[in-house]
């Protein structure tokens, strides 16, 4: 199982924010995750927020080992091409290590502020990723594209230089059903979502059906969750860490808009924590990604090696083979 830190830049410093990044790296996360919006999507949404792309191709030139991708690159934003045209210089930059996480979009406020289309509905968004993602895969192929489709127009459009990577991983977010869990099993080469690991398991099979329908291989797609986990000698210094967190961003009782608490998942001793994530092993989970808020939990950043250990995992990025996607 691999650990990866998943960094919300609402409220917060390039300089604190580069300084828990490399941390990360330093103690032993195998990928680094940053969110996607053009306005802050917890509390004010007038406060500050740091761009997404623009943040992964600095951390590309001051990191060496971790993944990185966006959780998750909102569709909306970017016409496809562009999107593979971001990713690729991505992968250039990191020799290697860029991860596209992509979305449908969902906040509708920084879609207003800053005049881009947000679709009539969740519906037609989700059609318009399905879309996109077809188009991004060919390109990162290396295929000449031209199409004429219900959302998008290319006239032999190319991404040139390739990816470094023979198949840029494609990483898909969210739970639907019906449109998001079919486009994940047509396109995606890893799944995340939230959840606990009885619901993970749960839309797990309901992925499998998908995957069944379209002919494609359940087993090729990763599994991937995200959460919320405070490291601490106690529970009550956990939820007490948590809870200033969940003040300044507003999450007190926030639901996701795909319906699921984002409450604290976990919190407490290191054993705790690894007896809580060998659920999402024993679920077929191959990659946990937990969210940091600023003011950053380095301490969590830090003790990740001491869950690594209660779960029998060696200590650190450098020391193993990087992923196979």
């Amino acid at each position: 199982m691999r650990f990866g830190a998943a960094f919300w830049v609402n409220r917060t410093s390039w300089t604190d924010l580069r300084a828990a990044c490399l941390l990360a790296e330093r103690v032993g996360w195998d990928s680094i995750w940053i969110d996607d919006h053009l306005l802050a999507d917890e509390g004010d949404p007038t406060d500050g927020k740091l761009e997404g792309w623009t943040t992964l191709a600095a951390l590309a030139m001051l990191t060496s080992h971790v993944r990185l991708g966006l959780l998750v690159a909102a569709n909306t934003f970017r016409p496809p091409g562009l999107t593979a045209k971001l990713a690729t210089t991505l992968d250039q930059l990191s020799d290697g290590r860029a991860v596209l996480g992509v979305g449908a979009g969902w906040f509708g406020r920084e879609h207003e502020a800053f005049g881009i289309d947000f679709g009539s509905g969740f519906g037609e968004r989700l059609d318009r990723l399905d879309e996109a993602v077809g188009l991004i895969r060919r390109l990162l192929d290396g295929e000449t594209v031209t199409h004429d489709g219900p959302a998008y127009r290319m006239d032999a459009a190319v991404c040139r230089p390739r990816p470094i990577q023979d198949r840029l991983p494609i990483l898909i977010g969210g739970s639907g059903p019906s449109k998001t869990l079919r486009t994940v099993a047509r396109h995606a080469d890893i799944w995340n979502a939230f959840g606990s690991a009885d619901r993970i398991a749960e839309v797990s099979e309901l992925l499998r059906r998908r995957c069944d329908e379209l002919g494609r291989s359940f087993d090729a797609i990763e599994r991937t969750v995200t959460l919320h986990a405070v490291i601490r000698d106690t529970r009550a210094e956990a939820e007490s860490a948590w809870s200033a967190v969940a003040a300044r961003h507003g999450l007190e009782g926030r639901i996701g808009s795909d319906g699921v608490g984002r409450g604290l998942s976990v919190g407490g001793p290191p054993n705790d924590i690894a007896e809580f994530i060998d659920g999402y092993r024993r679920a077929g989970v191959s990659e946990v990604m937990v969210v940091f808020r600023d003011p950053f939990d380095l301490e969590t950043i830090e003790r990740l090696g001491q869950v690594r250990a209660a779960l029998g995992f060696g200590p650190s990025v450098g020391d193993r083979p990087e992923p196979a996607f």
